[in-house]
């Protein structure tokens, strides 16, 4: 694969923007247009990420004599002259630029074949993947979990910061190809492959670091189970399990990150909910990052499993058992009081205290988030006092909205541009308050500044913006001066 530098930058170049993009819609016609005269790059990628057949000749070039045992082994199938793929093979660019393989199971619905996944499905790489891959922390580790592995994306991405990495799963299929994913990245020496469900095979153990994906779809657990996407259990029944029982696994100051959809009910915001999950002894930062409707949330996840119209291209017989698919599941979801299904993170990071902070930020957010989350923790501990000396981030604006001519803004916003991109509105007092924090000045002196030239009371604006102030430092729009 070097030797035909068949990595994801070099395809990318190949592709080119439009082939590239048209392929992540898994529509593989620019691509094929991109890849014709057998060379050796074309024809792996002809042979792995499209699907298609090539000359047997064409791949026992690229593949010196490992044609036959790749067809031995399930990785190929050789009919006359030809050669297809029977399992996905896919260069994978890390944020470190890391080149990594991973094998998995075909890619489903290619030019909107019919093809439905199987039971023992092992999904490659996904934007849920990639979205973990980013959230997770990345600083040296002696041990780390990656809790339902799948074909082992996570364990390849923590093998390079952890001496220990132990990946788990119930599916068998998935353990054979995570444990190939280690061999072919070279760190099989580093990665410890369990069978078993949540925390079962790793109990009485404890982890600096936990990273999982879990099968989070939330359905009415009957019917067909996909292992990949469902957990066996109702609603989300799975997520609230893993995060009442991660801190028992934790080191301490070790960290839980969870990829999750949870229910939002009729009768309770989903913040207070979920904040009944969360342990007394962790620090947590839980951040909702999108709220699906639930028929939009159903006709996902058939569409995913390809009982889709669109993707089955099936029969009367089919078309009306996808019917009734989504009504059984929507009459559960009814039943339920769900009235939406949200998506996000959860982050536990085990200090023996219970700072937490549920927020809804649907917004843009800077990749990979990792570094944000591990700037919210450190900053916690923080409580601004008068002798505080305070900056700005560097990377903080202000905005201001009001009617033309106008002598003061109606609103005025400070919004990071960084990190998690988060917008405060602040009133002109925190506002020049903000402005003033560079470090030189304790707090104090600032507060009493303002409170004189806004003809405030300087007792009151020491009480009401000292708590704001504390805030602002936790939620990353200040430091504390001389503190990184």
């Amino acid at each position: 694969m070097l030797a035909a530098d068949f990595t994801y930058d070099a395809i990318a170049d190949r592709l080119g923007p439009e082939a590239h993009a048209a392929l992540s819609r898994n529509e593989t016609t620019p691509a094929l247009r991109r890849t014709t005269g057998g060379d050796p790059l074309a024809t792996l990628v002809r042979l792995f990420l499209l699907q298609g057949s090539v000359p047997l000749a064409d791949a026992e070039r690229v593949l010196p004599g490992l044609v036959d045992r790749l067809c031995a082994s399930g990785v190929l199938a050789q009919s006359v002259g030809e050669v297809a793929a029977r399992l996905d093979c896919r260069p994978y660019g890390t944020d470190d630029g890391t080149d990594l393989w991973v094998v998995s199971d075909l890619t489903p619905g290619l030019d909107g074949a019919p093809q439905r996944v199987t039971s023992d499905y092992v999904l490659g790489i996904s934007p849920a993947s990639t979205s973990l891959a980013q959230l997770t922390l990345r600083h040296d580790v002696t041990s780390a979990l990656d809790l339902g592995t799948g074909c082992g994306v996570q364990a390849l991405h923590l093998a390079a910061h952890a001496d220990r990495v132990v990946a788990t799963d119930v599916n068998r299929r998935a353990l054979d190809l995570a444990r190939f994913n280690a061999e072919l990245n070279e760190v099989g020496d580093r990665i410890e492959v369990r069978d078993g469900s949540f925390f079962a095979p790793v109990a009485g153990e404890r982890y600096d670091l936990i990273a999982t994906n879990p099968p989070f779809v939330i359905s009415p657990a009957t019917g067909e189970r996909l292992v990949y996407r469902d957990s066996g259990l109702p609603g989300d029944r799975v997520v609230e399990h893993i995060v009442r029982s991660a801190p028992d696994h934790l080191t301490d100051g070790g960290w839980c990150q969870v990829l999750a959809n949870w229910a939002v009910h009729a009768d309770q915001p989903w913040d207070e909910r979920l904040a009944g999950w969360l342990p007394d002894d962790c620090d947590a930062l839980v951040v909702q990052r999108e709220v699906l409707a639930p028929a939009s949330y159903v006709e996902l996840w058939l569409k995913d499993s390809g009982h889709h119209p669109s993707t089955g291209r099936g029969s009367a017989e089919e078309a009306r058992e996808y019917v009734r698919r989504y009504d059984t599941w929507l009459a559960w979801l009814e039943e339920q009081r769900i009235t939406g299904i949200g998506f996000g993170w959860i982050n536990l990071h085990r200090t023996g205290g219970s700072a937490r902070e549920l927020v809804d930020w649907p917004y843009d957010v800077e990749q990979p988030i990792a570094p944000a989350i591990g700037a919210w923790a450190a900053a916690q501990g923080s409580v601004v006092d008068l002798g505080s000396h305070l900056a700005v981030r560097a990377d903080v604006q202000q905005e201001t909205v009001g009617a033309a001519g106008a002598e003061d803004p109606a609103t005025i916003l400070l919004r990071q541009q960084r990190g998690l991109r988060r917008a405060r509105q602040v009133d002109t007092a925190l506002a020049a308050v903000t402005g003033a924090c560079d470090g030189d000045l304790p707090v104090g002196a600032i507060l009493d500044a303002v409170a004189q030239l806004l003809d405030l009371d300087p007792e009151a604006t020491r009480e009401q913006y000292l708590p704001e102030l504390t805030a602002m430092v936790r939620e990353g729009y200040l430091v504390v001066a001389g503190v990184e």
